[in-house]
């Protein structure tokens, strides 16, 4: 027998990782394509619409100069730090020293799977509340740490399971981690849930990673929070954030985490081993992003919004009743009653199917997501409304055949 015939070429981390459960949607969206058939993609969180001008413009100019292209620095260059800090200034108020408290990232989902790495021990817990973005807990498992997963819902009660936990499990967890705006909820807190939040960290002496995505993706007058913003966190964790939604650029795959400075001493050290940063050029372009004019995320904002309010309307029309949201780019929305027994892979597969319409399976963000699905906000009002009477026309001959 042939020696390499008989070895195990799969680690055990990639082992015990169970399916990518968005991968069949993918398999049969990429298969309608090949066919000419015109598949309405409302699941990824892909934007759609190109960053500003003068971002781009920077990015150009940037390139030209030859010293630029030679390898960068693993934390970040130090005009982009201090960029971050000075918008954490502007926007939240808090103070940060761009030497030890701030770390840009080759995208937040590169700084959340490489943080449980540099903090955390095999077998240590992570409180992971559900549904959330996958990541944060296929991050931490591939770290070999005990996840614990608890419901997110009821809201109000979080904090409450979060403590019954930490009495429950010995040792007791590490990390909590949290998301406000939340994927794939889009459920949003105040001041006084991160002041909670805080208190809690310390009597528990626990450290938190708030996943910040969506800060600026909020409507109707809502502003979402920074958990750095409250008095005493940066001494119990830290706040990861993305340029991926609020300027449009995520293939660009650039953010930054700040906070407790232990937190992010450790994971600079991991990753002055693992990368050489983000390509300058781009680097330059984020600082015009953050220091350069913001009307861009105001008309994003109205953008989301409107196409917000396009498929809320839509899906009322068909009798599917959802709450609007009041931050992010999704729509959670709860399956229609007369399609729940199907499940949310199977209802998605099923959209997919008859109305050629692609949204996300609450099951994938977690079991607390069953019975949920979740539209990316990422065509244009023509192609959701086109989407809402593709949806129509799949329910009424459901209807028929029932």
């Amino acid at each position: 027998m042939n020696e390499s015939s008989s070895r195990n070429f799969e680690s055990s981390r990639i082992k015990n990782l169970p399916p990518y459960i968005f991968a069949q949607i993918n398999k049969l969206k990429y298969q309608a394509r090949l066919k000419g058939e015109d598949v309405i993609d409302l699941g990824m969180g892909n934007p759609d619409s190109s960053p500003p001008h003068h971002v781009i413009n920077k990015l150009v100019e940037t390139l030209r100069d030859p010293k630029v292209h030679r390898y960068s620095a693993s934390k970040g260059i130090k005009g982009l730090r201090k960029a971050i800090c000075a918008w954490y200034e502007k926007k939240f108020a808090v103070s940060l020293d761009e030497e030890e408290e701030a770390l840009v990232l080759i995208g937040s989902k590169e700084g959340i799977s490489h943080l449980f790495l540099a903090v955390m021990e095999e077998g240590e817990g992570v409180i992971v509340p559900t549904p959330t973005y996958p990541s944060h807990f296929y991050a931490a498992a591939i770290a070999g740490t005990n996840v614990i997963t608890i419901p997110l819902f009821p809201l109000d009660k979080l904090l409450e399971r979060v403590k019954k936990i930490m009495h429950e499990v010995f040792p007791p967890p590490k990390i909590l981690i949290l998301s406000f705006p939340h994927n794939p909820t889009t459920a949003v807190v105040n001041e006084d849930f991160f002041r909670e939040v805080v208190a809690l960290a310390k009597e528990e002496n626990l450290l938190i990673v708030h996943d910040f995505a969506y800060a600026e993706v909020c409507f109707n007058g809502y502003q979402a929070p920074s958990f750095l913003s409250t008095p005493g966190a940066k001494e119990v964790g830290i706040e990861l954030y993305s340029l991926s939604k609020t300027y449009s650029m995520a293939g660009w795959r650039v953010g930054f985490a700040c906070g407790k400075k232990e937190i992010i001493q450790a994971l600079t050290k991991l990753k002055s081993y693992y990368d050489y940063g983000i390509f300058t050029p781009i680097q330059v372009a984020a600082i015009a992003a953050l220091r350069g004019p913001q009307d861009y995320v105001q008309e994003l904002q109205k953008m989301y919004a409107s196409r917000r309010d396009t498929l809320i309307k839509g899906l009322r029309s068909i009798g599917w009743e959802i709450e609007k949201p009041m931050a992010t780019m999704y729509v959670w929305a709860k399956i229609p009653e007369e399609f729940s027994q199907m499940g949310s892979l199977n209802f998605s597969l099923h959209l997919l199917k008859e109305a050629k319409v692609a949204v996300s399976p609450g099951i994938g963000f977690g079991e607390e997501g069953e019975g949920y699905v979740r539209f990316a906000l990422v065509e244009n009002e023509h192609r959701i409304r086109q989407a809402v009477r593709s949806m129509r026309r799949m329910m009424k001959c459901t209807s028929r055949k029932e």
